[in-house]
């Protein structure tokens, strides 16, 4: 979800108001995956480098995000939305951390759609912290490593019991994944929208879910 700082600054609009349109882009993207009956939806919201960023915009950041788990997650139980987070949960202060985990459980029931929010989250951290675990695992003797594939692996991963994705799609003209899912990406389709994220909508969504629908997957095998 990219391009809130663009959208605020061509407005002349301090950044945090690209953020709150963005975060009403969110509930857009969730509501159109709904209506079309999408299942599992990852949200990059906040990756591990935005650490970098100025500590006011991370304030108004953090700030903006606390105040999504306190109003927002009751909406998205009652639509039967299921929220996961993912990421380096362990850097935000102890009251998000504690908003996820509250969040998680009052959703925890719901599968109608899947919603997975990625909060300090970084691809190729995510595949360290992976491997870490594997290396931990054959050391205490609870895994063989000649016996580790793919899947095993992949059940080391933030993303455990998530399906990859079908569909990766970025929006304000950039074309790259930039750290996001590089584990899980490996046949995903790419979709690159020149619109900003705050305004990006329901047609758009519709837009990328047919333009999806009309390519051909074949995950290396050739075609028949």
């Amino acid at each position: 979800m990219d391009g809130n700082g663009r959208w605020a600054a061509a407005r002349g609009l301090p950044r945090v108001a690209g953020h709150r349109a963005g975060a009403q882009a969110v509930r857009r993207t969730i509501e159109a995956a709904l209506q079309h009956g999408v299942q599992w939806l990852t949200l990059y919201a906040f990756s591990s480098e935005n650490w970098r960023r100025p500590e006011g915009e991370i304030t108004d950041l953090t700030g903006l995000l606390r105040h999504y788990l306190r109003n927002e997650v009751t909406e998205l139980a009652a639509n039967g939305v299921r929220l996961r987070v993912i990421g380096e949960r362990r850097r935000f202060a102890a009251d998000i951390q504690a908003a996820f985990v509250d969040a998680e459980r009052l959703t925890a029931g719901n599968a109608r759609l899947n919603v997975t929010v990625a909060l300090s989250y970084g691809g190729r951290s995510e595949i360290v912290a992976a491997a870490r675990r594997v290396a931990e695992a054959a050391l205490a003797g609870t895994l063989d490593p000649a016996a580790l594939d793919e899947a095993g692996f992949a059940e080391k991963l933030f993303t455990a019991g998530t399906p990859d994705p079908d569909l990766i799609l970025r929006t304000s003209g950039e074309r790259r994944l930039s750290n996001f899912l590089l584990w899980q990406a490996a046949y995903a389709e790419l979709v690159f929208l020149d619109v900003l994220w705050p305004d990006f909508g329901a047609q758009h969504f519709a837009e990328a879910l047919a333009d999806y629908a009309r390519r051909e997957r074949r995950f290396g095998a050739r075609p028949v």
